[in-house]
């Protein structure tokens, strides 16, 4: 499998259209971006700094979290994932109608195991499709890529391994294109965050062409936590996994077993909050850029937060953000939603391209 470097704009581009003439799955890297151990331990080091502490979920998924993730999504108690499929796998063919035969571009697209029902979709109404998978882990894109094409010989894959934002500049190429970002991912994103992401990607994307958001829904706040707290532990490993990763890339000789996993809902945030919480203190050492923190005992470092949505405050939001809704699908209990939008002719956010 190839692998192509490129500038983080006209030069990734270039080399997606020089991708594009390859035959088999194909890699694109910005070779411009930030080196990855010294944007962790920049950010490591500025999280924990800051009150309260903080670590940057991204970075939640180097080769072995991206393994943990997938592991969490496969837990009796984790409903998002395998509700999400069953409306992806009963509602594939009415979104293929709705937007026509356009490339699919994925943002996070890890194991892209859902995505098999659009992919399918896409090829019962036509003898081929486009699909650019878009991850920060290259471990899971190349899975991704080899697995793909094995089940789906007539899809283009051309994965880009970059930020989400870093892929933005492709859209004007892809037109007409459908954007997903499943798995309720936007949760991640602060309430600021999400709007700057919205109006981000509707400026990037050419007017009438499509994004389909996954949204976890407000529920019980048993059902909420207990997702988050899968009884075979492998949130709790995949929580540790970020400092381990310290370890491994930083030298930050953390003591793994201090480290206590705590998923609880705030309701009146309607989100959930991933705390480490460290039963005796710990020196962390960054290296580079040659700083150390203290963390107390008692103390937590935050790592990542899931919000929850009601449709009638996102919906709104979205609009003011660029984004028309198309049609709005859900299951039998109203746990999730899928929301196919359409990018709108003008709106109050920043002028994206016509």
């Amino acid at each position: 499998m190839d692998t192509f470097f490129a500038s983080p704009e006209a030069q990734i581009c270039r080399q997606l259209s020089e991708a594009s003439r390859g035959r088999g799955p194909r890699i694109v890297r910005p070779s411009a971006a930030a080196d990855p151990v010294q944007d962790f331990a920049r950010s490591a080091a500025a999280g924990l700094a800051s009150p309260p502490r903080r670590l940057e979920s991204r970075f939640l998924y180097d080769a072995q979290g991206s393994i943990l993730f997938e592991q969490i999504t496969a837990q009796p108690e984790y409903y998002l994932t395998r509700t999400e499929a069953s409306i992806l796998a009963a509602n594939a063919a009415r979104i293929r109608a709705l937007t026509g035969p356009a490339n699919i571009m994925e943002l996070g697209a890890g194991s892209a195991a859902k995505t098999d029902h659009l992919l399918r979709a896409w090829l019962e109404r036509s003898k081929a499709v486009c699909y650019f998978p878009v991850d920060v882990s290259l471990t899971a894109l190349l899975g991704a890529c080899k697995s793909i094409s094995a089940r789906f010989p007539a899809a283009r894959v051309i994965a880009v391994n970059s930020e989400y934002a870093e892929a933005f500049p492709l859209l004007s190429q892809l037109s007409p294109v459908l954007v997903t970002f499943l798995g309720s991912s936007i949760g991640n994103f602060s309430r600021l965050e999400m709007t700057s992401f919205c109006l981000a990607l509707a400026a990037s994307m050419r007017p009438g062409d499509f994004l389909l958001l996954g949204l976890d829904l407000v529920k019980r706040s048993s059902v909420l936590e207990a997702a988050y707290n899968d009884r075979a532990g492998v949130t709790e490993r995949f929580t540790r996994n970020i400092f381990a990763r310290m370890n491994r890339e930083l030298g930050s000789a953390i003591d793994l077993e201090s480290i206590e996993h705590a998923a609880r809902y705030r309701a009146e945030l309607e989100q959930i909050e991933i705390d480490a919480c460290f039963t005796k203190q710990q020196t962390f050492l960054l290296q580079p850029p040659g700083r150390a923190v203290t963390i107390a005992e008692g103390e937590s470092v935050r790592t990542e937060i899931s919000r929850k949505f009601r449709l009638e405050q996102v919906i709104p939001e979205l609009n003011r953000c660029g984004f028309g809704t198309e049609q709005v699908f859900s299951d039998e209990r109203r746990w999730f939603a899928l929301l196919l939008l359409r990018r709108l002719p003008s709106y109050g956010g920043r002028s994206g391209r016509s």
